[in-house]
């Protein structure tokens, strides 16, 4: 079965088409700046030259219509007609109180997910617009949602409930939800295949670290807690974000003249790596410059390091033991150092890098970066949400 993986997001979408069972990828590209100027679709299929082109996007059902073209075009595409797609998987970030596994995509999702774009405002109306032009576009052809938070709606109530008026969480579903899910359960999933074991076996700590990142606990196959909280913006330090801070600082910035708006876009936009460092929100720019002496980007590495750190120790508490150590994503994939300055100093908790073996592993591929004395495997595993996506879709169509 052919599975089209679509990534929807504010000004741009994402696709992958796969073969399935086999999670063959056949082509994968990208539709940027749907709906402003400068449009371009870029076409991707193994082992040939990439095609780029330069159009028009108004909306997200013309970036669709691009992909579908480049999918059955004679010279570039790779099957002969839409047909041949046998469903679509959708990413979406956010599914709510209500919905915590894969589904597939009917009204009544959609008007579920409309229902809570309050609380999803940034992720929400791109997925909606991406889900309405793919039922427009294919309207025979199967649709499941894949949601982001669903792999973390295992957490218990005192994990995801916060310590404010319990009727926030009642009236207004203020409360933990997570993200990363999928990433966080391929990765988890692929460790206990790495090690031989099934993930009801193990207690596992999964990194997921890029421009956005987030760690998460899973003992026995299950989420107990995770970094982020109801929106991406807790945890710890990001490209951009500032992770967990006091709250109070954003009603005293307010007292001081800046805007809810204001404070929102400091927060989230112009924090984390690049507030600190006053570099860039590239961890490799940062990592450069900290290389040349510069202070404020050494210590911008210095609180992502103990973050992860932090987090690192609390979560092994609360699982009562650590068995897999997961590093993964752009920077837990790529940052040797990071990896290393982590893991320094943790034997206490069992963990032992082998800091010549992680130095040389190859990038992209899996590795087994642990000391032959760690108690703790530390792995490295580059995540692949397309796949998670296209597998949950090819079960849920089959049904």
């Amino acid at each position: 079965m052919k599975i089209l993986v679509i990534n929807a997001g504010s000004s741009s979408l994402k696709y992958q088409l796969f073969e399935m069972p086999e999670g063959k990828v056949l082509a994968k590209g990208l539709c940027e700046c749907i709906g402003i100027e400068g449009g371009t679709v870029t076409h991707k299929r193994p082992g040939q030259d990439d095609y780029k082109v330069k159009t028009p996007l108004d909306d997200h059902e013309a970036a669709l219509a691009w992909v579908l073209k480049l999918l059955t075009d004679t010279e570039l595409g790779v099957i002969a007609d839409i047909s041949e797609i046998g469903a679509v998987g959708h990413r979406i970030a956010h599914g709510g109180e209500k919905l915590r596994a894969s589904c597939l995509i009917d009204d009544e999702v959609i008007t579920y997910l409309e229902s809570i774009v309050p609380i999803n405002p940034l992720h929400g109306p791109p997925a909606i617009a991406g889900m309405r032009g793919c039922r427009k576009l294919m309207e025979n052809v199967p649709m499941v949602g894949v949601f982001d938070t669903s792999f973390h709606s295992t957490m218990p109530e005192k994990a995801y409930i916060y310590p404010i008026p319990y009727e926030l969480y009642e009236e207004k579903s203020i409360r933990r939800y997570g993200f990363h899910g999928t990433s966080h359960r391929y990765v988890s999933g692929r460790a206990a295949e790495m090690l031989g074991k099934k993930p009801e076996e193990l207690k596992i700590i999964t990194c997921h670290l890029g421009n956005g990142s987030s760690i998460t606990a899973v003992n026995g196959g299950k989420v107990v807690d995770t970094t982020m909280g109801f929106t991406p913006q807790e945890g710890i330090l990001m490209g951009t974000r500032s992770g967990s801070v006091d709250p109070t600082i954003v009603t005293y910035l307010q007292s001081q003249g800046m805007t809810a708006a204001e404070v929102e876009k400091m927060l989230n936009k112009q924090s984390g790596l690049l507030g600190v460092s006053g570099k860039s929100s590239d961890a490799r720019v940062v990592c450069d410059a900290a290389a040349e002496g510069d202070k404020r980007s050494q210590l911008a590495l210095e609180i992502l390091y103990y973050g992860i750190k932090k987090y690192i120790g609390a979560y092994t508490a609360a699982m009562n033991g650590l068995d897999v150590l997961v590093f993964t994503a752009g920077i837990g994939e790529n940052d040797r150092d990071l990896r290393r300055r982590v893991c320094q100093d943790m034997d206490y908790l069992g963990i032992a890098m082998d800091e010549e073996v992680n130095a040389t592993c190859p990038r992209g591929k899996d590795a087994d970066v642990s000391a032959a004395d760690s108690r703790v495997k530390i792995l490295v595993i580059p995540t692949d949400e397309e796949y998670m996506i296209a597998l949950d879709t090819a079960r849920l169509a089959a049904d």
